[in-house]
Parts: structure tokens; sequence; C-alpha cells
């Protein structure tokens, strides 16, 4: 793809964040978009966004779990930006009319203490650099239609980045069994969702590796204070405006948020 191209399909994902209307999927109307084509156009988008006064403050790891890399038929991970204006806190409200088609997922987020630098990161460089880990809530929203996406549509999307809810503490990663932790997600009282660490590539420390690596080979670090989402600990579930949803991980924490 060319750059004039790549510009006008980023600008046509942030003007539909812009209007919360989602368009049609990339690659229906551009059926030779590559993966690299895709991150270009992501870059567009978040290029966008910084310019209107959002902030970089972090990454999100996506398609961490097999069943998902099956569905849009990849056998590797993808990436996002987050920004500071997707972040809320334990307890927080968010306005469903704000987002498009959300879904909420139950993760570990990793807060770095020391840059990461790869490649040849292992986990024993993630677990040093990491000064703790807390339980969270990615608000996934794609700007494509009712999800039909495959891999190019959602990196395109910046990895189909909603919002993001961080937890209620942040415990050491040394303390927590981060591949064997159980998760627990509650809507509305009941519980809809159960997981483990493992889901998440055998261990959410094994997403974060990747991405270090995997930025490392593009001359990116992940840098001290950035809050990293490592990935779905089971599936996703649909939100709408009335629900509650509360997400707890066994030796890490809760996180709790509800949508008005």
């Amino acid at each position: 793809m060319n750059n004039e191209l790549i510009n006008a399909l980023g600008d046509s994902l942030y003007e539909a964040l812009k209007i919360k209307t989602p368009i049609e999927p990339l690659t229906a109307r551009h059926t030779d978009m590559t993966i690299e084509d895709a991150y270009a156009i992501q870059q567009r988008m978040i290029s966008l966004r910084i310019a209107a006064g959002e902030k970089v403050i972090g990454k999100k790891i996506g398609v961490t779990s097999t069943a998902v890399m099956n569905m849009l038929g990849v056998h590797q991970p993808d990436f996002g930006h987050m920004l500071d204006g997707m972040t809320y806190g334990d307890g927080d409200s968010i306005t469903a009319s704000s987002l498009i088609q959300p879904k909420a997922e139950g993760e570990i987020a990793f807060v770095l203490g020391h840059d990461l630098m790869g490649p040849g990161i292992s986990a024993s460089d993630v677990l040093s650099a990491t000064s703790g880990v807390m339980a969270c809530f990615e608000i996934v929203d794609s700007r494509i239609r009712d999800w039909k996406i495959k891999i190019q549509d959602t990196v395109a999307d910046n990895a189909s980045c909603g919002v993001f809810v961080l937890g209620d503490r942040l415990v050491p990663p040394a303390s927590v069994d981060l591949r064997n932790c159980g998760m627990v997600l509650e809507k509305n009282g009941q519980i809809v969702v159960t997981g483990a660490g493992a889901a998440t590539m055998g261990s959410p420390v094994n997403a974060v590796v990747w991405l270090a690596n995997t930025l490392g080979r593009l001359g990116i670090p992940l840098k001290a204070g950035e809050v990293i989402l490592s990935g779905a600990l089971g599936a996703m579930v649909p939100v709408q405006a009335g629900d509650n949803l509360r997400v707890t991980i066994s030796g890490v924490g809760t996180c709790s948020v509800r949508f008005v």
C-alpha cells in the first residue's frame, strides 16, 4: 500500500472513533492488505489521537489465546497503543454510548518499573522490570461493523482497543503464580466467565516477553511507568448501559466497573 492510502484508511478509523459510527472491514475493500500495512494504518490513527492531545501510556497485547488465533487464521499475537484518554479506575462508571460495540475482558496489567528493550528479553527480565501487577478490565471496541474482522482489520484498528480499567491494588509479580492464578468475571452478580493465567500464551509473562522482543526488533522500547495489558484470561463479554462488572484474579486483586 502507498502512504496516501495508508493515511486515508487511518483517517477513516479515527473518524469512526470520533463519531462512534463503524465502517466496513478494510480487508473487504483491500484484499491485498498485509499485517505490515495494518500496523502503518494503526500508527496513522494513533498519530491523529496524539495530535489531538492524547499521550501514549502503555501497550496492549491481543490475540493471545489459541481460540482467537484460530478464528483469525494467525499464529501470533498483535499489539496496540494505550492512551491516557482510555484510562479508568476501579469502580468508575463508563458511558456506554462513548463506545460503539464494547466487550469486556478480564486481564492482568503489568506496570513497568524499568525499561525493557528487546530483542533477547526473557521471562526473568520481564519480572525484574515489573514493579507490580494488577487486575484490570480491557473494554475492547471495534470501529469495524459487527466485529467482522480479520487480523489486518483489528491491527489497523489499534488492536480493537476501547478503554481500560485498572484494579484496586498493585502486587509484586514474584508473590503471584501468574500461570495458574484463577480468574472469575461476574456480570450483574452472576459468574459469566472463568479463566486462568495460562490462557494467555501459557502465562501473561510470555505475552509481555513477546511484546518486548517484537517492539525491540522495531527499535521501540517499553518504558518505565508504562502499563502493559497482557491479554484476556477468558472469553469476551458484551456490555451495555446498566451492566455492572467485577473481575477477581487470585493473588492479584479485583477490579470493578459499571456502564451507564
